[in-house]
């Protein structure tokens, strides 16, 4: 059965990172506005975004669009206090966030006229649990649209991650290509969200760019932001410095005018009820 996704991996500790998680924020916008422009938001509209981390795409859909109404939620308690934060600075009267998990949404059924999940789906614990839970909130006739990273391949900074922590720390501290990429084999995602009762599938890969001045500006990242915290933590110490020149040197392919531009790609699914 597809409901039944077995992957390993050991994931960000998303409480820990969610002061750091924005520094990412740019890098994968286009995402946002990918899912954005396929929710086609209409003036009146109830909009949930599941898994929202700190804020986004929600936030960026609230500033724009003061005729709708969002909801924003996540696992996490620690990245949903960020998001707070931030509507209270800007002041913003259209959008809330709650923690709760996917698969156990604390709203009313047929709440929600469009629904959307940036790089959810394939984290949660139960996806899906979460995916019926979304079709659940869903009014009839309402939209979702959901995106999750693809295959290994067009995922280089995971995949590279992958290859030089492999061996190196225990299997269960690893980085977690498998999850993340689960829902890229032929006919998963699409089982899934079927099987969750959604209907009108559609399901694309999508590509975009992650740029950055030099290799060093990417790594500096990668070390501010904690996303490899769980990998450095299980790592001989004298073994760090390998890890990044095995990194720098697989990066190498990506480097262009003397910038690093690194292709990714993802899946975006959208769907009815």
């Amino acid at each position: 059965m597809a409901r039944k996704i077995t992957a390993k991996g050991k994931q960000p500790d998303w409480h820990d990172i969610a002061e750091k998680f924005d520094l990412w924020l740019p890098h994968i916008a286009p995402v946002g506005e990918a899912l954005l422009e396929a929710l086609n938001a209409r003036p009146g509209d109830r909009i949930l975004d599941v898994a929202s981390g700190t804020g986004e795409p929600a936030l960026t859909l609230a500033r724009r669009r003061k005729d709708v109404v969002i909801t924003g939620t996540d696992a996490a308690a620690a990245m949903v206090d960020v998001a707070k934060r931030k509507v209270e600075k800007e002041q913003l009267s259209n959008i809330q966030f709650h923690c709760m998990p996917a698969e156990q949404l604390m709203l009313a059924d047929a709440t929600f006229d469009k629904v959307l999940c940036r790089f959810g789906v394939m984290l949660f614990e139960n996806p899906y649990r979460g995916l019926c839970e979304m079709t659940r909130v869903l009014k009839p006739r309402g939209r979702v649209a959901l995106a999750v990273w693809n295959t290994p391949s067009t995922m280089p900074t995971l995949c590279w991650a992958y290859r030089a922590f492999k061996g190196r720390v225990p299997p269960e501290a690893e980085p977690p290509l498998d999850v993340a990429t689960s829902m890229s084999k032929p006919g998963v995602l699409e089982a899934l969200m079927t099987e969750a009762g959604m209907r009108n599938i559609q399901i694309a890969p999508q590509a975009f760019h992650q740029e950055f001045d030099s290799f060093d500006s990417y790594w500096n990242l990668v070390e501010a932001s904690g996303l490899m915290k769980a990998q450095f933590d299980a790592l001989p110490a004298e073994q760090r410095n390998e890890v990044r020149d095995e990194i720098a040197l697989l990066a190498k392919t990506c480097v262009a005018e003397n910038r690093l531009v690194i292709p990714h790609e993802f899946l975006l699914a959208t769907g009815g009820k």
